[in-house]
């Protein structure tokens, strides 16, 4: 069948898929709000949300917006909080961009007396506003505009700044620039009493270059503190840090803490914190020795509700050092945050030595007033001594880290926001279920019960240039928001679990399917792997440890990459025939099909066990690699990339050759005498041509330095984004099933999938001006085994071969390369190549 003839059955079959996943998607998502519906604001960057009334806030660009969570249908109501025209041009004279001119909503915060408070960069000139809830219109001067005053420490001046609030008491704390040039941070209490508006000391000990993330309020009770302690807030953060010297800057995620009834000290740190610590947080896997150091989210819980001493925070972490996109979670809770602010405090470290901290003296630095202290006469902070306050302004920095093992870790997924749900009872917690949005517009689910996660499902929910910015949780729905979408969700429930295989991950949080349908138990699950023991319950021999072994078609000379998906953190490794040509990156597997590499290969990974030192092994991947002639099974037939490579080779250097003898023969009747400016010898040996070539007749060996060295690219993964430039690369970034469309131009190619799985990238490369046609087609391993999806619309014409065009290209490769060496023989004996290149001048280097 012709490769048109396979798009247009397929076209079809893609359509009534398409519909298939969207009416599967209608029963998670409730409704879902686009720009059309949202009264033509965009930007939407800030979230608040009135648990009583079920009122959502949103702050956008130069308008704020109210939608009744409960009838989504309504029209939301509008505020236009714009800027003046002559404040919009003056500041793009000091040369900001139009666009960022505007007044971007950054903070919507509640006052708790029936107002709200709002605050815009409104054109880098932060400035805030009380919004009136009863009547939504923000407050008047008596001139009829709007009263406004300074956002300067409240507000970023740019809208694409790193920024946290929080509200504690009715009063603002703040982590943000203090400058318009965005080169001074501050974390501040920004409202209130003028005497009282304290902030952090501009120094480096204290913030070096943060970034801020998160911040949090944590009232204590009479119950969970005898000791009188202070209410305290956390900020979240990354910085550069000081403690390394290495050659490149190291950032790490830190955690901050101040105490609300902090005033500053009386000589020393006047208005400036006396209570300001900063720890480290460690978000590292020891089994691999895997440390991911970039903070990006951090979502807040008490796992028992009205006890704060049980809170937890849920970290979402990315990695500095990896090339491909990265994402791990980690919870650290509040008793061991307060166990490192309790530790000793890490010694100042300076270009030549080390600067041990003093004794510490007493009381203790960055110590909350509590009743021991007010009885010995420590009422407030401007009463404690210099010494204490000169050693919190020195030694910030807690010498322990607040560790944490990552409960799952996703390779080429970058997820942007995080929200966590309890499962179980008050008194028995089954486990947690992570809600991630991914920067492709997805809401993925993950249960995790103990040390072990496990994916439920990912719902596609905006397009995939909308990242998920927000993501809020209210009466078991998940309200997820990107610059222009607003979307509801069913969160909480083992209804919300469509199918039997996904209720059957979802076991370990008390789900079982009956009467076709998921349902809630409190009956314990059965002895073993209970996920397993579920899954063999539905129709498919497919478990989560025991996956079914793909057959996958190969021809020989192709390049694979055979993708084992992994949530734990801890390594994997691969069963595969002993004569192989493999090598492995990360969990998948790069394999070069030979004779000898057909076989079965099956990917292990390590799940978490009783303890940390006692993993147990899970099967994620089974393939079996069979030979057979290049088209088979619906998969796309392949003329290898050798032949694409020895097409290259012949017009590129036959280009080459003749360009050069058209000049050559100019020169040479033109300056036939002037023997001593010929140019330099640049000719290309047909060898160095041949050396371009892949082989599979003759693998690379085990102890050769790379994969690819014979003229061969690494196909890089980026955010579940493929990107090839050379077109003998075959990979498959599946993970957890799944189909996405593709895009090719070229011989530069590439694969977009929402969510990193089940790409499929091929490429059909024409040259007009020769008239030669080279084509070559990458495939993944899921089209291996007569897999269709959108991959199939995106098929090029002409792209499927027969196996005898495949022999013709090998039979006349060894003569186009003789050719070329005949060429290369009588070029060479041209005088322009026999005389001597002439010498440059030598000139002195400024290095």
């Amino acid at each position: 069948m012709t490769p048109g003839g396979v798009v247009l059955i397929l076209l079809p079959v893609c359509y009534l898929l398409s519909g298939a996943s969207a009416a599967t998607l209608s029963g998670h998502k409730d409704i879902m709000l686009g720009p059309d519906k949202l009264e033509g604001v965009a930007n939407f960057s800030t979230f608040l949300l009135d648990q009583s009334t079920g009122t959502l806030f949103l702050g956008a660009r130069d308008a704020i917006l109210a939608v009744d969570i409960n009838k989504l249908n309504q029209k939301p109501r509008k505020i236009v909080w714009d800027v003046p025209e002559e404040k919009r041009r003056s500041c793009v004279a000091k040369g900001k961009t139009e666009v960022d001119c505007n007044n971007y909503i950054r903070l919507l915060e509640f006052l708790g007396d029936g107002r709200i408070y709002v605050c815009g960069t409104y054109a880098f000139d932060p400035q805030c506003a009380f919004l009136d809830v009863s009547s939504f219109t923000l407050e008047k001067v008596e001139n009829g505009g709007t009263k406004m005053e300074t956002g300067k420490g409240k507000c970023p001046f740019e809208p694409s700044q790193h920024y946290t609030a929080v509200m504690a008491g009715g009063t603002l704390y703040t982590a943000t620039t203090s400058n318009f040039l965005g080169t001074l941070f501050d974390i501040s209490r920004a409202t209130g009493r003028e005497q009282e508006r304290i902030r952090t000391e501009q120094s480096s000990n204290w913030l070096n270059d943060p970034e801020f993330v998160s911040s949090a309020f944590i009232e204590q009770n009479a119950d969970s503190n005898p000791t009188g302690d202070d209410d305290k807030i956390y900020f979240f953060f990354n910085e550069v840090a000081r403690e390394y010297d290495l050659y490149t800057k190291v950032k790490v995620p830190r955690v901050a803490r101040v105490c609300k009834s902090d005033v500053g000290g009386m000589k020393t740190l006047q208005r400036r914190w006396t209570t300001f610590l900063k720890a480290q947080l460690v978000c590292e896997d020891k089994p691999s020795d895997q440390r991911y150091n970039i903070l990006t989210d951090v979502f807040t819980t008490q796992h028992t509700p009205g006890d704060p001493s049980s809170t937890h925070f849920y970290g979402l972490f990315t990695s500095q050092w990896e090339n491909e996109e990265l994402s791990a979670v980690c919870v650290f809770s509040l008793s061991d945050i307060s166990k490192v602010m309790d530790g000793p405090f890490k010694a100042l470290k300076t270009c030549e030595n080390r600067i041990s901290p003093e004794p510490v003296p007493t009381p203790r630095p960055g110590q909350c007033l509590n009743n021991a202290m007010k009885a010995e006469g420590f009422e407030s902070s401007l009463k404690l001594p210099d010494k204490v306050l000169t050693f919190v302004r020195e030694y910030p920095l807690m010498e322990n880290s607040v560790t944490a093992a990552p409960l799952l870790v996703r390779k080429g997924i970058k997820y942007t926001k995080l929200a966590v749900t309890q499962t179980g009872s008050k008194e028995e917690r089954r486990g947690a279920v992570l809600h991630l949005g991914t920067d492709r517009g997805e809401l993925h689910r993950v249960a995790v019960v103990g040390q072990n996660a496990t994916l439920l499902h990912e719902i596609p929910l905006f397009t995939s240039q909308e990242p998920v910015n927000n993501i809020l949780l209210y009466k078991g729905r998940t309200l997820v928001g990107s610059p222009l979408s607003l979307a509801r969700v069913q969160a909480e429930g083992c209804g919300v679990y469509p199918s039997c295989e996904v209720c059957a991950r979802a076991r370990g949080l008390g789900c079982v399917w009956k009467e076709d349908a998921c349902q809630y138990t409190t009956a314990e699950p059965t002895p073993g792997d209970m996920v397993d023991d579920a899954l063999r319950k539905c129709d498919t021999t497919e478990g989560r440890c025991s996956p079914s072994t793909r057959e996958l078609r190969v021809s020989m000379g192709l390049r694979l990459l055979l993708p084992c998906f992994q949530l734990s953190p801890r390594p994997c490794s691969w069963e595969h025939p002993p004569h192989r040509h493999t090598r492995q990156h990360h969990s998948d597997l790069e394999v070069t099909v030979t004779m000898e590499s057909l076989g079965k290969y099956i990917c292990t990974c390590q799940e978490a066990g009783p303890s940390v030192r006692d993993p147990t092994p899970c099967r994620r991947a089974a393939y079996h690699l069979t030979l057979e002639g290049p088209s088979a099974g619906g998969a796309v037939a392949i003329a290898g990339g050798r032949h694409f490579m020895a097409f290259y080779v012949i017009f590129f250097f036959g280009g080459i050759g003749f360009a050069v003898f058209l000049y050559c023969l100019v020169i040479h009747r033109r300056s036939f005498g002037r023997q001593g400016h010929h140019l330099p010898d640049n000719s290309l040996s047909s060898e160095k041509g041949r050396d371009l070539l892949g082989s599979s007749a003759t693998p690379q060996s085990p102890s050769s330095a790379s994969l690819l060295s014979e003229g061969f690219r690494l196909t890089e993964k980026r955010n579940g984004t493929a990107t090839t430039n050379t077109t003998t690369t075959l990979l498959s970034n599946q993970g957890n099933g799944g189909h996405h469309g593709n895009s090719y131009s070229g011989t530069l190619i590439n694969s977009n999938s929402s969510n990193g799985h089940g790409n499929s990238l091929y490429s059909n490369c024409n040259t007009s001006n020769s008239h030669l046609k080279f084509s070559s087609e990458i495939l993944a391993a899921d089209m291996l085994d007569g897999r269709t999806g959108e991959r199939e619309r995106g098929r090029p014409e002409g792209g499927e071969r027969e196996s005898g065009e495949g022999g013709e290209v090998d039979e006349g490769l060894g003569d186009g390369l003789a050719g070329l060496k005949g060429l290369e023989e009588e070029l060479a004996n041209l005088p322009v190549y026999k005389s001597p290149a002439p010498l440059a001048k030598c000139e002195e280097s400024s290095i």
